[in-house]
């Protein structure tokens, strides 16, 4: 009894502390680009949209009609849903696992990093995941003894996972699988009260499929065929070294020692132990599978979560099992990653951090930079006459900074972006793709950044060959540019001509983080389709340190065959850097370009250490 309460002393302790760090960091997190997204379908409310079913964005709504236009508020429905979670994984593991396994279980599925940061954005996974263990838990229930209670339990989360995302279908093909596979479980199939939870899941798909049907089966497509690729690739390679990572390696250890021991042991009849493991087991194996065919470019990590979900209990008593020395290693390693991962959210969070990583890989682009683009654009439109549109360059813009500006109907451009994350047919059908060109005054805010660098004068040309020439463009540089926007005024009817897009430039020589002396040499290139550039001068953590002679002969037309600056092929640009000791330190070293048109753009700065004394290091 002793061993119960600290079980369950312990569980108590940790769900509290990890959900009290996690409701200050969701109040200090940036918006994240689905959520925005989530926070704009909500405005729009209907049974299913192109992405998703309807319930992520009904959270959404409910988060912030209760809460008002915040973070918070929109996250807070998702954080309670995800405080449900290791309650549910508890009552599992104590009831067919037993007291102590059960509050351990319930601790894991706090500590597992995966779930254990579920909730601090407003995504459809918590609601899928919660769904899951509701069906997990009524399914055990029912095999042990048909009831009202369980059988309610059941279609309750069928219709909440169905209602959640398209992954859910995975689930119930699996629980369907297993179900089958038990003699236990074809029994369930003569009971008139799990057909109709079965019935009831069923009908939940039905605004699913009707949107579909209605949508020429866009959404459909998109999840099982535009964004696989469907041809073997190496991807799959990093699915267990991943997931290992992920879930701490002795408790990913311990969770496929737990699929192996009471699932697949035939030793043991126990039908709810085998349910859960093969459960797990199966989409496991399943996922692993499908890294070789599936999408590999777009986050897929979190996949395996309802898995977890159902192996947690039987990881939790085989845990008890080990020697006390692999065990605490377990428990703490387990511990320190979810400190891992709530500490990376928190540097996310962290503005002074978002600006340190600016040169790295790991740079949070799509938590950064909102607010500042907001407030520049509340500029601009001030400056603009009445009735000027706001036209973003894809779904991401649009829905930020409908977010920030409190406007759910800023129309975007046809962009890669949009289709990729299956969010052009909606947009479509919310009218706010904009096909023709703007009639009124409207300020166009672009994302250079969202597209690789050599496609960038690819879609400035395009965006030439609709709206003609390209009008001077303000730059906003957050975090030293590593998240950059365009924003420029239109008007109703451009003069024609050639043309003309926002400059072009690259830094040959020193290259990012660099050590450099004192004294050193820029060198690099630059043009502006159109209309050229009449000068180049480098910047020092903003500051002009130096004019470059521009106009040296550096053909790079090869790789932007279609550029019509006038200078080509002399766009190269070398200066002399002299600083006094006292800029010695970290530095951001930067261009600012000057069109021939009297425009000026801010280049994105890169990371330089300049030495003191006058010496490399």
């Amino acid at each position: 009894m002793e061993a119960e309460h600290r079980a369950r002393r312990a569980f108590i302790a940790w769900w509290t502390l990890a959900c009290a760090v996690k409701l200050v960091l969701a109040s200090r997190l940036p918006l994240f680009v689905d959520e925005a997204f989530y926070w704009q379908e909500g405005r729009h409310l209907a049974s299913a949209y192109s992405d998703l079913p309807g319930m992520t964005a009904w959270l959404a709504r409910l988060g912030t009609a209760l809460g008002g236009e915040h973070p918070l508020a929109l996250r807070l429905p998702f954080l309670a849903m995800a405080a449900l979670l290791p309650w549910w994984v508890a009552r599992i593991g104590r009831r067919w696992f037993g007291a102590i396994h059960g509050w351990r279980a319930g601790t894991l599925a706090v500590l597992l990093p995966l779930l254990g940061t579920l909730g601090l954005l407003a995504l459809p996974d918590v609601p899928m995941a919660l769904a899951t263990v509701l069906c997990l838990h009524a399914a055990a229930r029912l095999l042990h003894e048909v009831t009202p209670l369980a059988a309610v339990e059941l279609a309750l989360g069928l219709a909440l996972g169905a209602l959640s995302h398209y992954r859910f279908a995975g689930v119930v093909v699996v629980g369907a699988l297993v179900v089958l596979y038990l003699p236990q479980g074809r029994q369930l199939l003569r009971d008139p009260r799990v057909l109709l939870a079965l019935v009831v899941g069923l009908l939940a798909w039905l605004p699913l499929l009707l949107w579909n049907l209605e949508n020429g089966e866009a959404g459909l497509r998109f999840q099982l065929v535009d964004r696989h690729p469907w041809t073997l690739h190496a991807g799959g390679l990093a699915f267990l070294p991943l997931q290992a990572l992920l879930v701490t390696p002795l408790l990913a250890w311990a969770i496929l020692q737990a699929a192996w021991v009471t699932g697949w042991k035939r030793r043991l009849a126990r039908p709810q132990w085998r349910f859960l493991a093969l459960f797990g087991s199966l989409v496991l194996a399943g996922l692993f599978v499908l890294g070789f065919f599936t999408d590999s470019e777009r986050v897929s990590f979190h996949w395996p979560v309802p898995a977890y979900l159902a192996l947690l209990p039987a990881a939790a008593m085989l845990l008890g099992n080990w020697p006390r020395a692999w065990r605490r290693l377990a428990w703490v390693t387990a511990g320190l990653g979810l400190c891992a991962a709530l500490a990376w959210m928190a540097m996310v969070a962290s503005p002074q951090w978002r600006q340190a990583s600016a040169s790295s890989k790991h740079y949070p682009r799509n938590f950064a930079g909102w607010e500042p683009l907001a407030a520049a654009v509340r500029e601009e439109l001030a400056a603009m006459p009445p009735g000027t549109r706001l036209l973003a360059e894809n779904f991401k813009l649009g829905a930020e900074l409908g977010f920030a500006l409190g406007d759910p109907g800023i129309a975007v451009l046809d962009h890669p972006l949009n289709h990729a994350h299956g969010r052009a047919p909606q947009l479509r059908l919310w009218g706010l793709q904009a096909d023709a060109v703007p009639a009124a005054p409207t300020l166009l805010v672009l994302a250079p950044g969202d597209l690789p660098f050599k496609q960038w004068l690819q879609r400035y040309h395009e965006l030439c060959a609709w709206l003609g020439p390209l009008p001077p463009a303000r730059s906003v540089r957050v975090d030293h540019g590593a998240q950059r926007f365009l924003l420029m005024r239109l008007v109703p009817q451009p003069s024609p001509g050639a043309c003309v897009t926002p400059a072009m430039a690259w830094i040959d020589t020193p290259r990012p983080g660099q050590s450099l002396p004192p004294h050193f040499e820029v060198r690099g290139w630059a043009f502006k389709d159109g209309v050229g550039l009449s000068r180049v001068e480098i910047t020092l953590d903003g500051a002009v340190v130096a004019r470059a002679e521009y106009g040296s002969e550096l053909d790079v037309a090869g790789h932007f065959p279609h550029s019509v600056d006038p200078n080509h092929p002399r766009v190269g640009f070398h200066a002399r850097v002299d600083l006094p000791d006292s800029q010695a330190g970290r530095r951001w070293l930067g261009l600012r370009l000057h069109g021939a048109d009297g425009s000026v753009e801010e280049w994105p700065e890169q990371p330089v250490r300049i030495a003191a004394g006058g010496g490399d290091r």
